[in-house]
């Protein structure tokens, strides 16, 4: 019976020890990785960041002028949303899907862009979503 009673215990805990591990906790921008950093001070000069966030494998950011982004653990951007229809900086779109998106989209710009396992999840300006392949072919599009 005792063991019966120390083993539920135990599932609690672990249960308990995982809900907290979900849990988005704020944090000061100084506790975000150095790549994190980096990466905001290169492609967001000037921008500052209002808002940071970590998840058990993932830090957020909001931008003060709206801008989301998202790193893994080791602070790689893993997602990055321009909320005000603004374009997302060009050294972030691979050439294959900025040269797609200029011949069959010229007057649009990519507002969104989302490292995913497939490939990349994009969103232009129109709100078209496009999804590429590593290299940067299609492989679908909602509208």
């Amino acid at each position: 019976m005792k063991k019966i009673k120390y083993f539920f215990m135990a599932i609690v805990c672990l249960m308990v020890s995982n809900v907290a591990k979900a849990d988005d906790t704020p944090i000061p921008v100084s506790q975000l990785p150095a790549a994190a950093k980096t990466f905001l001070q290169a492609n967001f000069p000037g921008i500052n960041v209002i808002y940071a966030e970590k998840d058990w494998n993932t830090y957020e950011c909001r931008l003060q002028d709206g801008t989301k982004v998202e790193f893994t653990r080791k602070g790689a951007w893993k997602k990055v949303d321009r909320e005000r229809m603004a374009a997302v900086p060009t050294a972030l779109v691979p050439v294959a899907i900025r040269q797609y998106v200029k011949a069959n989209f010229p007057n649009c710009s990519v507002t969104k862009i989302d490292k995913e396992r497939y490939g990349y999840d994009v969103e232009l300006s129109n709100d078209i979503e496009l999804k590429f392949s590593p290299q940067g072919a299609v492989i679908g599009m909602d509208d």
